[in-house]
This record gives C-alpha cells, sequence and structure tokens, in this order.
C-alpha cells in the first residue's frame, strides 16, 4: 500500500493511528518517501487533505482506523462531496471473518458514506489492493471530482502479495466526458451573439478545471459582466473592471440585480444552488440559459436549461474563444452591449458593499478583512469557517487568483477553516495561510492546534470574536422577534491563553486603533498564531435575501 501511494505521487498523508491500521503505519515508519502528518482528530484529517487538496490542484488522502475512527471522517467526507473535492479516505476495518460480528471497532464506513462519496470500496483480497488505489485515484481525480473510501481490513493488510500497479485504471461504466460538442459550442455563442444583456455566471468547476486564464480571456473578449457563487471566488479576478462580486443569499446588490435581469445567464461549472438562486420560480425570469458542466446530472437539476453543454469547462472555454477571439463580431457584441455594462457599474456604485466604521468604537468585523487585505496585498491563502466570519472574508477580500479561498459551501462544515488552513500550508509551505474564523466555529476543531504547533505550522487564525453563534443569531434577530434561544456563547475561552497553553503565539485587539498592529505581530510570528479581535456583537452580514424570497428583495440594512 505505501509503495502504491509513493507511486502514484502522493507525498504526504493526514492521519490518526489505530489497531486496525497498525501494519500501515509500521510500514509508514519505514518509509523515506511519504510524509505523515499525525492529526488530533480523524475529522481534522480529512479537512487537512481537503485543504491540501483545494491549494494544490492534487488528490488529498487520510488514513484513520476502524470503528469510530471511520466514522468520525464522516462530515469531512461529505463536506469534500457537496464541493467536489478531490481526496482518498483510507479506513482499517475489523478482520474479513469478523466483518457483521459486531467486532471490536466494528463499523459499516462502506455503508454509512455511500451517499457522500463519489464511490467506495471494501478490499476483500490482498491481490486487489493496488488495483484498488489506483481506480480510487483515478476516480477521486477525474471527471467531476470528489471523495473516495477505500475500507481495508486487518488481515488483508497482514497478508502478502507481490505487488502489481496497472498502469491504467479502468472503471466498468465511468466515462467521463471532456470534450464539450462542438454544435452546442456553436449554438450557444450564437445565442449569446442575439442577446443584450448577457451574464457569466460560474462556480468552483471553473478551479477545478483550470479554467481561470480562459475564463478571464473570454469574458475580456467580449466585455461580459461575471459573477461567481461562493465556490468559484478567485475563478475570475477580484479586482477586474468585469467582476460583479459574488451573487445570492449574501451577494452583492450588482450582481443579483445583473441576474435577475439578464437576457442570457452563461453557467460555467456552477450547479444553480438554492443560496444563489433565492425564489426559483422567479429566478431570472427574464433569461434564456446556456449551462457548461462536466456532470451531465447537474444540467436541469435545479433550473431549465435551454443549451446543455457537457464537458470539462476548460475545453469548452478554448471552443468559444476560437470561435470569438479577433472577430467583428465579437467587437460589435461588445460595443452593442455597452449599456448594459454601464447599467450593472451604477448597480454597483448606487449600493456598493459597506458598512458603518467608528474609528472610536466598536471594532467592525469588515473593516478586520479589509485590513487582512491590505496587509496580505491580496496575496494569502484565505480559509474561513462557516457563518458570519465567511460571509465577510468572501465580501471584503478580493481575490485575484484561483485556489485562494477555501471555504465549505455546499455542506457549510462549522471547524472546517482551521484543519483546512493547516493542510494548506503544508502543501503551499511558502504561502501565508490565513484562517477567518468565528468564536463558536473555531472551537468544533480547535485542537488541530497541537498539530500546527508540532509541525511548525505557521497558520494564522483571525477569530471575528463576537460572543455568539453569529449567523444563527442574525437569523433569530431577523425572523424569530430577537429570541436569542441558545446562540449566545458567555463562557468563552481566552484564545490567548489558549494558544500559549498550545506553545503557539496569541494575540488580542479590543479597540479598532489596535488591529492593524496586531495583525501585523500575528502574521510576523515564525509559527502559528491565534488573534483574537473582539468585534461588534451586533453587526450583520449585508446584504442578506430571505430564505424563499426572490433576489431582487435584498435586505440593505
Amino acid at each position: 500500500m505505501v509503495r502504491a501511494l509513493t507511486d502514484l505521487g502522493v507525498d504526504v498523508v493526514f492521519g490518526y493511528p489505530g489497531g486496525a491500521v497498525l501494519n500501515i503505519y509500521d510500514e509508514l515508519f519505514k518509509s523515506t518517501k511519504l510524509r505523515h502528518i499525525l492529526t488530533r482528530h480523524e475529522q481534522g484529517a480529512v479537512h487537512m487533505a481537503d485543504g491540501y487538496a483545494r491549494a494544490s490542484g492534487k488528490t488529498g488522502v487520510c488514513l484513520v482506523t476502524s470503528g469510530p475512527g471511520a466514522t468520525n471522517t464522516v462530515t469531512g467526507i461529505a463536506t469534500a462531496y457537496m464541493d467536489s473535492i478531490p481526496i482518498v479516505v483510507f479506513s482499517g476495518q475489523v478482520p474479513t471473518l469478523m466483518i457483521g460480528n459486531d467486532a471490536f471497532q466494528e463499523a459499516d464506513i462502506v455503508g454509512i458514506t455511500r451517499p457522500c462519496t463519489k464511490h467506495n470500496y471494501l478490499v476483500k483480497d490482498t491481490k486487489d489492493l493496488a488495483r484498488i488505489i489506483k481506480e480510487a485515484f483515478f476516480l477521486a481525480s477525474t471527471g467531476r471530482p470528489g471523495p473516495v473510501l477505500v475500507d481495508i481490513p486487518k488481515d488483508v493488510l497482514a497478508s502478502a502479495e507481490e505487488y502489481v500497479l496497472p498502469k491504467e485504471a479502468h472503471v466498468r461504466g465511468y466515462h467521463p466526458t471532456y470534450e464539450g460538442h462542438p454544435k452546442q459550442v456553436e449554438s450557444a455563442i450564437r445565442l449569446l451573439k442575439e442577446k443584450e444583456r448577457p451574464v457569466i455566471y460560474t462556480g468552483g468547476g471553473a478551479i477545478l478545471s483550470g479554467a481561470s486564464s480562459e475564463l478571464a480571456e473570454f469574458a475580456g473578449i467580449l466585455g461580459i459582466p461575471v459573477t461567481t457563487t461562493l465556490m468559484g471566488m478567485g475563478a475570475f479576478p477580484g479586482t477586474d473592471p468585469l467582476y460583479m462580486g459574488m451573487l445570492g443569499m449574501h451577494g452583492t446588490y450588482c450582481a443579483n440585480m445583473a441576474i435577475s435581469h439578464c437576457d442570457l445567464i452563461l453557467a460555467l461549472g456552477a450547479r444553480f444552488d438554492d443560496r444563489v438562486t433565492g425564489k426559483i420560480d422567479e429566478f431570472a425570469p427574464h433569461a434564456k440559459i446556456v449551462h457548461v458542466d462536466i456532470d451531465p446530472t447537474s444540467i436541469q437539476k435545479n433550473v431549465p436549461v435551454h443549451i446543455p453543454i457537457v464537458g470539462d469547462l476548460k475545453d469548452v472555454l478554448k471552443k468559444m474563444i476560437k470561435l470569438t477571439k479577433g472577430t467583428k463580431e465579437a467587437a460589435s457584441f461588445r460595443e452593442k452591449i455597452t449599456p448594459w455594462r454601464e447599467q450593472v457599474r451604477k448597480w454597483a456604485r448606487t449600493h456598493p458593499l459597506s458598512y458603518k466604521h467608528e474609528p472610536k468604537g466598536k471594532i467592525k468585523p469588515q473593516y478586520v478583512v479589509e485590513q487582512i487585505y491590505a496587509l496580505t496585498k491580496g496575496q494569502a491563502i484565505i480559509t474561513t469557517e462557516v457563518g458570519q466570519n465567511q460571509m465577510w472574508a468572501a465580501q471584503f477580500y478580493k481575490y485575484d487568483s484561483p485556489r485562494t479561498f477555501l471555504s465549505s459551501g455546499g455542506l457549510g462544515t462549522m471547524g472546517y477553516g482551521f484543519p483546512a488552513a493547516i493542510g494548506a500550508q503544508v502543501a503551499m509551505p511558502g504561502k501565508l495561510v490565513v484562517d477567518v474564523a468565528g468564536d463558536g466555529s473555531i472551537q468544533m476543531n480547535i485542537q488541530e492546534l497541537a498539530t500546527a504547533v508540532q509541525y511548525r505550522l505557521p497558520v494564522k487564525v483571525v477569530i471575528l470574536n463576537n460572543g455568539a453563534l453569529g449567523m444563527v443569531r442574525q437569523w433569530q434577530e431577523l425572523f424569530y422577534q430577537g429570541k436569542y434561544s441558545q446562540t449566545c456563547l458567555p463562557r468563552i475561552p481566552d484564545f490567548v491563553k489558549l494558544a500559549e497553553a498550545y506553545g503557539a503565539a496569541g494575540f488580542r485587539a479590543t479597540r479598532t486603533e489596535e488591529v492593524k498592529g496586531v495583525l501585523k505581530k500575528g502574521f510576523a510570528v515564525d509559527g502559528p498564531a491565534f488573534i483574537d479581535i473582539l468585534t461588534d456583537p451586533n453587526e450583520m452580514v449585508y446584504p442578506m435575501v430571505p430564505a424563499g424570497a426572490p433576489l431582487t428583495k435584498m435586505l440593505l440594512v
């Protein structure tokens, strides 16, 4: 197994040992090519593998033992599944003859994870192990990526077999379509040229397919305004004049108005999830939709589509660029939609992202994110937890490059950001990695600070500390008459002392004028740091589209 991982180019495994996988750990002890990162919880191991994959573009790997070790991975696996992240999870299992007998530390992890994996395996014979490992990495990283689980009984690990790693992986019935049909692409371009108010709406697929440069080129050729989903942040430069920001429940006024008034949506590697569409029967009522996705099951799933294109986004965009670049029709079209771009700019000017900054008042969390951006010049990898901190990090930091914004979009997993930041730091040791966290979410996997300290991983955690489960509290404020049922956190730990107890650095800001200096100190530390910033507990995330409302019914203040 260790040799197969090495031959497949794996350089790091995140894991936590146990009885069922001791044979593997014994081999890892001897290996000089495979680095193992000891986590403090199996959920943390999966999130680290996920963060590693998102930051590097490689397949992340984690290793856990049977029973509770395996079941502790489920949240991390589901997180990766919802966001289409390529990871391979290896779990130990009780010996084959004991399966089904309620043996010590037995759990049917194959059955448990079937709904949240792209595929999973129970290895029944040692001679199949190398082939299955090869297939697992092939499935995880091709087509629409996703997590694959390989469950290995202890007797399979203890047996011997000649090592043969297949040159190619062949999985019956699995044939992802990479080349977009030329006729469909031509039809899409013809329809586009007929329209006057087009919008490019792109998601995480643009990052996963490595199509960011093609996306920027195509949008620039035709001058089409671009909006992204949360997962698509960084797929298109955040400082580009054509960029309207994120759309959806906490999207910009500009993006939501544009999508609601456009006459064509070019949907690229996005799946029209409920946080984007709002009230589905009032979503983009005037628009024809062209939908490009490598996963055919995502097309027509949530909204009717006029021209479907199944294929890899990079391939499809190259075809679109070839049909438009340098043509008179493209120049004419760009000129024709000038009034539309002006209208989009007007929306952006009318209701920009904003907040009331009070230099002598309570610290505004948006100001903190702006200062992180100013200090890092947009060159950091930003991970987030889930909630208000996540939305402010998406709104007030400009992402010009792909794989620089890592967040749990589909599942909304609290506790994701910190271990994901550790995984990203392992993948990109020369980059500054910052986890923008909340005081509730950071406590979900705070034990991984021991991992960061042990391996001297200089991850910085900026805690927007408002003494509450902020986003849930916001909903209670707006829709439950201000009844804050179980959302206030009166017993928040002293994060500075806690960081120091683990052997990390700790800093705190309580006044606005302290924020910049504290961030500078924390970022300069040669090692992990917690930066605790006491923010205004009454600050809320705006714009906000209430659940079930159309995108045009935004709450702006």
